[in-house]
């Protein structure tokens, strides 16, 4: 390998480690960021794949040893596209978030946070039966009949959603008390 491919590598290994880290950050401008540096480290990595320049790959004109292979050409021209049509989606889903909600950070989806929040039923999949957990007593423990709560349990999650958090999640009401069929 020499200096120069060495020098490439580790370019390629720095725009891929920024890109990598700004496509795990919330906000959503960052995340393109991220995008746009992976698309030029993909470009690059084409073209350093691709190897050595060479001749244009036209019959006659040079023997076919000095050939330059056209498909990492080809393949850089459509990674290319489809940053830019991945940009375009990004920054229109960045600026619609902008002005529903007056920034950019990616919310955390709330039927996750209910699914962390609830109980594994015990000796689920037979994870704590190996583990030296409680045994079961012929019940299938991970059947839906031995996952489900009584009916006078209390739910682990809010009623709505937005519960809890001091937010109306109702929306503007008609003076009545009733809101409007919209939620505006």
């Amino acid at each position: 390998m020499s200096s120069i491919n060495l020098a490439m590598a580790l370019v390629l290994a720095v725009l891929y480690s920024v890109g990598f880290f700004l496509l795990l950050q919330r906000s959503l401008m960052r995340i393109l960021i991220g995008i746009v540096v992976l698309g030029h480290g993909a470009n690059l990595l084409l073209q350093l794949v691709g190897g050595p320049p060479g001749r244009a790959p036209v019959l006659g004109v040079a023997a076919p040893e000095e050939f330059t292979d056209p498909l990492p050409q080809a393949l850089a021209l459509t990674a290319i596209v489809i940053t830019f049509a991945l940009t375009t989606y990004l920054l229109a889903l960045g600026y619609r978030s902008w002005v529903l909600t007056g920034h950019d950070e990616v919310q955390d989806d709330i039927e996750d946070r209910r699914i962390a929040l609830r109980g594994r039923p015990e000796g689920s999949m037979g994870e704590d039966a190996a583990e030296g957990g409680p045994e079961s007593d012929g019940d299938d423990p991970g059947s839906a009949a031995a996952s489900e709560e009584p009916d006078d349990a209390e739910p682990d999650e809010p009623a709505a959603v937005g519960a809890g958090s001091g937010t109306d999640v109702s929306g503007p009401t008609d003076g009545d008390g009733r809101t409007d069929g919209a939620g505006r």
